[in-house]
């Protein structure tokens, strides 16, 4: 990790700046790849299994017997984990529901609002370096929730053509409707086009690498809603002297182990932690399953030392992190001026890995500074929201002569007309 000892504001955005790719061909490639699929269907997503994935695929669809032989295979200890942290998140997205009032903005003047789910849903579930079953978590169950009627789920197969039986645990605890071996740009392109197999989606939701962020973004033009761009995984720490030098450092790795396009940085205002981190970083290192990823992360990543406390917050939400970890004395009043962040962990004791799993918080958040304008997933990314008024005669004539006058001034007479023809036909009466 570099280390910018009390850097001026003008240099923080160069020092912060993500690690780049040139999408240009990328976005060429994989709009080619959507055309095909879109024009040939369920023969294109064979052929691009095949290529990417390594396995031939006859049927894409899991089968009732499938998930049923997975439910068998998880110990019932991981069962016992899984059934919690889907107890936790279930918790904390049903407090998300709310009751909408009508609100009568003049006499005779009714207004109101109605969440309705999005009817059919698209979760993708990336299983390349990891299985990430806890992603089905955080995307069925508030689908489930919003009361969406179809949950489609897409997750590349293992090279002997089956879906790892964790994944399958959770889809079926989750309620998932369908779902199939398909992984990568077929995946996004089977769901927003659909195919003899696999249904059209009105929204796809879900992490992936550059290739899937791709799609998403190119099939979001015309076909499907998508749920945010997204990038590698990051985190940033904040910490002081009180912070736990080896809580830390696994913070950091914890991140660092996602990918090696992913940044971790470290933002302190104690010089005397930096040494101490990077020693634990170096204990800990020699333990990691994927240490190999870990330390081409950190050539990605920074650590900065500032002098003042307000200047690490400016810099935070400069930065606008994925996940922050406050590691501080005022952890709490700090936190309250975090305006740019996907997730906050405030103290010690609050490991960006409890949000990943079981806190009940979504894990699925903004990458690469997307968190300044976006939020994560939540209930909402589920629902949307239609609009009612009812106006009675009373009301119209409340209203009517300013719409009158409005559509006037933006030239557009036959807005005034069903106004004025309406009032016309209330002083005959």
């Amino acid at each position: 990790m570099k280390t910018y000892k009390y850097p001026l504001k003008p240099e923080w955005e160069d020092i912060l700046r993500r690690p780049v790719k040139d999408m240009t061909s990328l976005f060429s490639t994989v709009e080619e790849i959507l055309t095909d699929i879109k024009q040939r269907g369920d023969t294109a997503l064979r052929k691009y299994t095949t290529k990417f994935d390594k396995v031939e695929i006859s049927s894409f669809e899991v089968s009732e017997n499938e998930i049923e032989e997975a439910v068998k295979i998880v110990s019932p200890q991981l069962k016992s984990a899984i059934d919690l942290a889907a107890d936790n998140i279930q918790k904390f997205h049903e407090s998300q529901l709310i009751n909408h009032k009508t609100i009568e903005t003049q006499p005779g003047v009714c207004c109101w609002q109605k969440s309705v789910p999005v009817e059919k849903i698209g979760l993708y579930i990336p299983g390349g370096n990891a299985p990430l079953f806890s992603t089905v978590l955080m995307l069925a169950i508030p689908a489930k929730i919003a009361g969406c009627r179809e949950i489609v789920l897409c997750t590349p197969p293992g090279k002997d053509g089956n879906i790892n039986p964790v994944i399958l645990y959770a889809a079926y605890l989750t309620g998932v409707t369908r779902i199939f071996k398909l992984g990568g740009i077929q995946a996004i392109g089977a769901m927003a086009y659909g195919t003899e197999s696999v249904p059209k989606v009105y929204k796809i939701l879900g992490p992936g690498n550059q290739y899937v962020t791709a799609a998403k973004q190119i099939v979001s033009r015309n076909d499907a809603a998508i749920d945010m761009p997204a990038g590698p995984s990051e985190v940033a720490v904040m910490a002081d002297e009180t912070a736990n030098p080896a809580f830390v450092a696994s913070d950091l790795l914890s991140q660092a182990e996602h990918g090696v396009d992913s940044q971790v940085i470290l933002v302190t205002n104690h010089e005397k932690l930096i040494a101490e981190v990077q020693k634990e970083l170096n204990i800990q290192l020699n333990d990691l399953s994927k240490k190999h990823i870990a330390l081409r992360s950190l050539e990605n990543s920074r650590v900065i030392l500032l002098k003042e406390t307000q200047d690490m917050i400016d810099l935070i939400n400069a930065y606008a992190p994925e996940h922050l970890i406050i590691s501080m004395e005022n952890a709490d009043k700090i936190s309250d001026q975090i305006i740019n962040a996907g997730s906050v962990f405030i103290g010690n004791y609050t490991p960006e890995s409890a949000g990943d799993y079981a806190s009940g918080t979504n894990h699925t958040l903004p990458t690469n500074g997307h968190a300044k304008a976006y939020n994560g997933i939540n209930l909402d990314s589920f629902l949307k929201k239609i609009t009612f008024q009812k106006i009675t005669t009373e009301g119209l004539k409340n209203i009517g002569p300013a719409i009158e006058l409005m559509a006037d001034a933006e030239e557009l007479s036959a807005h005034r007309n069903a106004v004025s023809i309406r009032l016309k036909s209330l002083s005959k009466k």
